[in-house]
């Protein structure tokens, strides 16, 4: 199967590669797509950079997949649903033109197009075999999926109504950077991250080899809040979910699943409990 990329897209007729996107305006649409194909390559020149894209890479190729998501591992199951759910709650999705930024495998983008049913989505990634499972597991979903950079999106500005941006900030070298694109593509962010306030977290991303083989960092709710800021937005939603930890042993998920409510429902422990937040911000006025 061929991977979508830009230039491919860029080759397409202008109506066609638009109405993909569910733009309204093809001649405006294929100038600006055009504008963007034409900057010079950058964000992934760096060695760091494009060795976090590698490892996912990797993992796509050999597991046809990404491990956590082709995983059978209960941790793993309800880890994924619970992000999947906690996400689908904001209700930013239904209805809407959603750009999936960093959609790896397209575990998630095809779920939240079962679920959610947007009006159009397009997921992108830089992992091209990542975008190969991803093109092959859609089936005849009408998703489109391409290679492509976070840093330097290959569409006009305000092409969607939401750009979703899920776990990959807290992979990427330059997360604020990775904001401020996704605010330049659409006017409404949704950020799932994990939650950087929890040292347990933190603990786990220094003992684990598969979260340092994957350059696994998260941030706190105050250096979120202090990039969306800086970048133009507003948060007008947040949301702390989960407690069950990928890759752990299933009488723990289990223990930690029948928790989850209680730590989720109370204030400040959630915060500093849960495993993941979740994040809507708005561009400023």
């Amino acid at each position: 199967m061929e991977v979508a990329t830009p230039q491919l897209l860029l080759d397409s007729p202008p109506k066609a590669k638009a109405l993909q996107f569910g733009i309204d305006n093809p001649s405006l649409f294929h100038t600006q797509f055009s504008q963007r194909m034409s900057l010079p390559e950058q964000s992934l020149s760096t060695g760091g950079q494009r060795k976090n894209v590698d490892v996912f890479d990797r993992d796509a190729e050999t597991n046809k997949g990404y491990y956590y998501t082709k995983s059978v591992r209960l941790s793993c199951r309800l880890a994924t649903q619970r992000s999947t759910d906690a996400i689908l709650a904001t209700e930013r999705l239904f209805n809407r033109s959603v750009v999936d930024v960093g959609c790896g495998d397209g575990f998630y983008t095809i779920r939240f197009w079962d679920r959610a049913q947007p009006k159009s989505m397009v997921g992108l990634d830089p992992a091209g075999h990542a975008i190969a499972v991803a093109n092959t597991n859609k089936e005849n979903r009408p998703v489109q999926f391409l290679v492509g950079d976070a840093h330097q999106l290959p569409f006009p500005d305000s092409s969607f109504d939401v750009a979703l941006v899920q776990s990959i900030l807290h992979h990427d070298d330059n997360p604020k950077d990775v904001i401020r694109e996704a605010f330049r593509v659409a006017p409404e962010i949704v950020i799932h991250e994990p939650n950087g306030n929890n040292l347990g977290l933190k603990v786990i991303e220094k003992l684990s080899r598969y979260h340092r083989e994957h350059n696994e960092k998260s941030y706190t709710s105050s250096q979120m809040r202090r990039w969306i800021e800086e970048s133009g937005g507003v948060i007008a939603y947040q949301r702390f979910a989960g407690f069950v930890p990928m890759f752990c042993p299933s009488v723990i998920a289990r223990t930690m699943k029948a928790l989850e409510p209680v730590v989720e429902a109370l204030p400040f422990v959630n915060r500093l409990g849960c495993a993941v937040t979740v994040i809507v911000a708005r561009r400023g006025t």
